[in-house]
């Protein structure tokens, strides 16, 4: 797989990356998933699950329902509560908050579903939230980016409305998913099968 394609598919995936006003964030967003894409091995994005054991939902359609659903807390919070997130910084966040599950899902997916991945990089033994940090890290995403990509309790010491608005969108997603594909609540799956507890 080359770099345009990596690229077509990222953006072909996330229509909400035209959401982000600053070109050169939307830029880094791209190339971060672009990164963790060809790392990973994965010939196409979509074959990126949601959860190791949640193969109905794709990493895709999650990573878009915590977006918009971040996007219209956001605007709540603005609008209703006058507070002033930085929108910029809430959508770069959301997109990029799983994409660490580039590298931390390639064990529970078909061989023939990659195409080499890098054994430094593709592994479950670093949480996708702070191999996600990483990758944004490593494109150069500003410091409000990367605080607010870990989403697990005690990540980041200090919280910003931006990262409280990725993570509560990221539960508000994840409840409906587990919800509806196994009946279950996101605390109950967390209960029995997280990997990061």
């Amino acid at each position: 797989m080359n770099a345009a394609d990596y690229r077509e598919q990222v953006e072909s995936a996330y229509p909400e990356l035209d959401d982000i006003g600053d070109d050169g964030l939307r830029e880094k967003v791209v190339e971060a998933w672009c990164l963790g894409l060809e790392r990973g091995g994965w010939r196409d994005i979509e074959d990126i699950p949601y959860a190791w054991n949640i193969h109905e939902v794709t990493n895709v359609e999650h990573v878009r329902g915590v977006t918009r659903i971040a996007i219209d807390a956001a605007k709540q919070q603005r609008d209703f509560h006058g507070a002033d997130p930085d929108f910029d910084v809430v959508v770069a966040a959301c997109l990029l908050h799983d994409v660490g599950k580039c590298y931390e899902y390639v064990d529970f997916v078909d061989e023939d579903l990659l195409d080499g991945p890098d054994p430094e990089y593709a592994t479950q033994e670093v949480p996708h939230s702070l191999s996600g940090y990483a990758l944004a890290h490593e494109v150069g995403c500003p410091l409000a980016v990367q605080r607010a990509i870990p989403h697990f309790i005690g990540e980041i010491p200090t919280r910003t409305i931006e990262s409280e608005l990725v993570k509560s969108a990221n539960s508000a997603s994840s409840n409906a998913i587990t919800q509806a594909t196994m009946g279950i609540s996101l605390q109950e799956w967390v209960d029995q099968y997280s990997q990061t507890k």
